[in-house]
C-alpha cells in the first residue's frame, strides 16, 4: 500500500478545532478593537470631565474614613462614584476606550496626571455603560460609572446579528470539514453491510492515515471472505458432482435386487440421500447463483408447482390470478414455492396456495392444516440445519434446509419470508416480493 503524508484523523480534527478557535479569536479581537474606537458626544464628554474633576477635588479634601459616604452622596442617576484604597483590578480582558479618554482629557487636561482609565463592562461592547477610575493625590483610587451613554456604537439587532455571524459561519465550516473528513467512514459502513453478498467491491483508499489503513484492512478481509465463499461453493459443487455418480450407480444396481421390499427400502434411502445432496447444493450455491432476473409469469409458475404436487396425489389447490408478470429469478422462486408446498403437505394433509397483490408487493401465501410452530421457535426454523422435533414429525427428508433456502431466495429478490400460525390451525408461510416503484 502506498504511503501518504497525513495528519491523521486526530490531527485533522485538531486542525479544524484550531482553525475555529483562530477565526473566533480574530473576530473577537476585531470587535474589541472596534470598541476601543467608541467616542462620546461633545456635550457628554464635557459633562463627564467636569463631574470627574469636581468629584476628585471633593474626595481629595475629605479623610479616607469619610470618602465612601461622600462618594455615595456624589452619585446621580447617570453617574456612580466609588472609592477604593487599592488600585482596581484590570486583569480581566476588557477593551480600553482610548477615543473616549482622549475626549475627556482634551476638556480637562489635568485628568491626564491622574492615571485616568476608561473601559467597558465585561460581555458588553455597545458602549451604553462606561466604567473608569483615576488616582487621588494620596494614592487611593476613585472609581466611576456612567450609564445611558450615547456613543457611535449603539446597540441594535443588526449589530447583534453581525456579532453572531462569525460563530454561525464557523459552525457551518466546521460541520462541512468534519463531514468531509468522515465521508470515507460512511462509505466503509455501507460497504460492510454488503460483505459476502454478491460480487466483491473494493473501496477506494482515501482519507486520513487511520481511515486509509482501516479501508485497506477491510478490502483484504473482503477478498478473503469472498475467496472462502467461492472456494466453499466450488468444493461443494465438485463433491456434489462426484456423489451423484455413485448414487446413480446405486440406483441402477437396485434394479437387480430381487427382494421387492428390500429394493423399495433401499430406493427410498437413495432418494433421501439425493434430496439431501440437492438441498446442500441449493443452500450453499444459492448465494452465488448466476441466474439473472427476468420477466416471469408468477401465477403460471406457482400454479404449475401446485399441479405437480396434485399430480402426485397430494391435496394441493391454487387460488389466484391466471397471469401475473413480474421480474424475478424464476428458478430460485420456483424452488422456494415448491419447498413451501412440500413442507405444508408433509406436516399437514392439504395445502392451499394463494397469490395476493397490492400497489406495494405481491404475496404468495402457502397454508397448511398441520400442528403449526411454537411462537418462541419461529425464528429458529429459518436457521440452517435446525429441526423442531417437538413440534413436527421426525420422519423429515432433507437436512432442515428447506425454509433457509426459501428465505435466501426471497431475500435475493429484496423480499421477505414470514411465518404465522393460523387461528384455525396450521401454518401460513408468506413470500412478499416488492413491486418496483
Amino acid at each position: 500500500m502506498r504511503r501518504h503524508a497525513s495528519l491523521g484523523l486526530l490531527g485533522r480534527l485538531l486542525l479544524i478545532l484550531l482553525l475555529t478557535i483562530g477565526v473566533e479569536f480574530g473576530a473577537s479581537t476585531l470587535l474589541y478593537e472596534r470598541a476601543s474606537e467608541l467616542s462620546l458626544r461633545e456635550d457628554e464628554a464635557h459633562r463627564l470631565a467636569e463631574h470627574l474633576v469636581v468629584s476628585r477635588k471633593i474626595l481629595n479634601e475629605w479623610p479616607q474614613a469619610q470618602r465612601d459616604r461622600i462618594a455615595r452622596e456624589l452619585q446621580t442617576d447617570r453617574y456612580r462614584i466609588g472609592w477604593s484604597a487599592n488600585q482596581p483590578d484590570h486583569s480581566a480582558f476588557r477593551p480600553q476606550l482610548g477615543s473616549m479618554q482622549g475626549q475627556i482629557v482634551s476638556w480637562e487636561p489635568d485628568l491626564a496626571r491622574s492615571a485616568l482609565r476608561l473601559r467597558l463592562p465585561a460581555l458588553q461592547q455597545d458602549g451604553s455603560t462606561v466604567l473608569g477610575d483615576l488616582r487621588l493625590t494620596d494614592g487611593s483610587w476613585m472609581t466611576f460609572q456612567m450609564r445611558d451613554v450615547t456613543s457611535a456604537f449603539n446597540p441594535s439587532y443588526d449589530r447583534i446579528l453581525r456579532a453572531l455571524l462569525p460563530a454561525i459561519l464557523l459552525a457551518v465550516l466546521s460541520t462541512l470539514l468534519i463531514r468531509s473528513t468522515l465521508r470515507p467512514l460512511r462509505v466503509l459502513i455501507r460497504a460492510s453491510r454488503e460483505v459476502g453478498i454478491g460480487q466483491r467491491a473494493p473501496i477506494a483508499e482515501e482519507g486520513s492515515a487511520e481511515i486509509r489503513s482501516l479501508i485497506h484492512a477491510f478490502n483484504e478481509m473482503q477478498d478473503r471472505i469472498h475467496e472462502l465463499i467461492e472456494g466453499r461453493t466450488q468444493a461443494l459443487a465438485a463433491v456434489g458432482h462426484d456423489l451423484r455418480t455413485p448414487l446413480a450407480r446405486l440406483q441402477l444396481r437396485l434394479e437387480g435386487v430381487r427382494d421387492g421390499e428390500l429394493r423399495a427400502e433401499l430406493g427410498e434411502d437413495v432418494a433421501e440421500m439425493s434430496e439431501m445432496l440437492g438441498s446442500l447444493l441449493a443452500f450453499f450455491g444459492g448465494q452465488n447463483d448466476p441466474e439473472k432476473s427476468a420477466l416471469t409469469d408468477l401465477a403460471v409458475l406457482v400454479a404449475t408447482a401446485v399441479d405437480n404436487a396434485a399430480d402426485r396425489g397430494m391435496d394441493a389447490t391454487y387460488d389466484g390470478p391466471d397471469h401475473l408478470e413480474m421480474r424475478v429469478r424464476a428458478s430460485a422462486i420456483r424452488r422456494a414455492v415448491s419447498n413451501l408446498i412440500e413442507n405444508a403437505l408433509h406436516y399437514g394433509d392439504r395445502a392451499v396456495v394463494r397469490i395476493e397483490s397490492d400497489d406495494a408487493a405481491v404475496r404468495i401465501v402457502v397454508e397448511d392444516d398441520g400442528p403449526g410452530i411454537p411462537e418462541a421457535r419461529m425464528r429458529d426454523v429459518l436457521t440452517p440445519f435446525v429441526r423442531l422435533d417437538e413440534a413436527r414429525a421426525r420422519n423429515t427428508k432433507g437436512m432442515g434446509l428447506g425454509l433457509a433456502i426459501v428465505a435466501n431466495a426471497v431475500e435475493a429478490e429484496g423480499g421477505a419470508l414470514t411465518l404465522t400460525n393460523r387461528a384455525a390451525g396450521g401454518l401460513a408461510a408468506t413470500i412478499a416480493l416488492p413491486l418496483p416503484r
